[in-house]
């Protein structure tokens, strides 16, 4: 996941704003809870990097619903140069990287606009050589749209989602002004017509008829985010393409059970 800061970093974020479930400022003390934080765009990097995001905030509903995350005081937020530096200096060469951007048509205050985002993000990867090993993916389609224009080398992935929480299916504002019921009331249709190559469905909401009808299209299908056993279980043994999850280490527990050569 990544945003922009001010001034033109792309750090690695899943929030568009400072998170008061993970944040505490210089001197230690947890944002305001009772307040939105600051958006990542107003701030610069340097600005960002004065936050403590290495732990959750104790008895937060995060906190919660992440009880074996281990805290790791001091971190600051990571960029996304410092990961594929990383990544370089432990001379792996296969790992692939499924970056999202984090995005909301509904809120353009909140974030740097698709276009400043999306001339940052395909330079950064070039200038690490990763084009082959890079998927962009994000539930606002101006994004992928501005990929494929501006970087035609990189995959694209298609986020789908019809939940309280994100429903980007249902306004065009958010599929790029692609309207399911023009494409026969198909996600994997509306997919296609983005002239995406992957098509990341909630989990709950993918079928196997509708991973067929992928398949038959020609996408990827790479469902989110996939953490119980038995939902990894369910979805190994359909054969999706992969998985996004918040527990990889479930995830290589089911596929070496079913003798399956588990991603690095």
């Amino acid at each position: 996941d990544v945003g922009l800061s001010r001034d033109g970093a792309l750090v690695i974020a899943h929030d568009r704003r400072l998170n008061p479930d993970l944040t505490r400022d210089a001197t230690g003390r947890w944002l305001d809870a009772a307040q939105p934080g600051a958006p990542l765009h107003s701030l610069t990097l340097a600005q960002l990097q004065r936050f403590d995001v290495g732990r959750l905030r104790p008895g937060s509903r995060y906190a919660q619903t992440y009880p074996e995350q281990r805290p790791a005081d001091g971190e600051r937020m990571p960029t996304l140069d410092a990961l594929f530096s990383a990544v370089r200096a432990a001379g792996d060469t296969r790992v692939r990287f499924h970056i999202e951007t984090k995005l909301s048509p509904l809120a353009p205050g909140e974030t740097a606009t698709p276009e400043a985002l999306v001339r940052a993000l395909p330079a950064e990867v070039a200038h690490h050589g990763l084009a082959d090993r890079v998927t962009v993916q994000s539930f606002d389609w101006r994004s992928l749209r501005l990929v494929q224009q501006l970087a035609p080398g990189l995959r694209t992935g298609a986020l789908t989602a019809r939940l309280p929480s994100i429903d980007n299916l249902g306004d065009p504002r958010w599929t790029a002004g692609l309207r399911r019921q023009d494409h026969g009331g198909s996600v994997p249709a509306l997919v296609k017509a983005l002239r995406a190559s992957v098509w990341s469905p909630f989990h709950g909401e993918l079928t196997e008829p509708l991973l067929a009808e992928a398949r038959a299209l020609g996408l990827q299908v790479v469902p989110w985010t996939v953490n119980a056993p038995e939902q990894i279980e369910r979805l190994v043994g359909w054969g999706v393409d992969g998985l996004i999850s918040d527990y990889p280490d479930r995830v290589r527990r089911v596929l070496a059970a079913r003798g399956l050569a588990p991603a690095r």
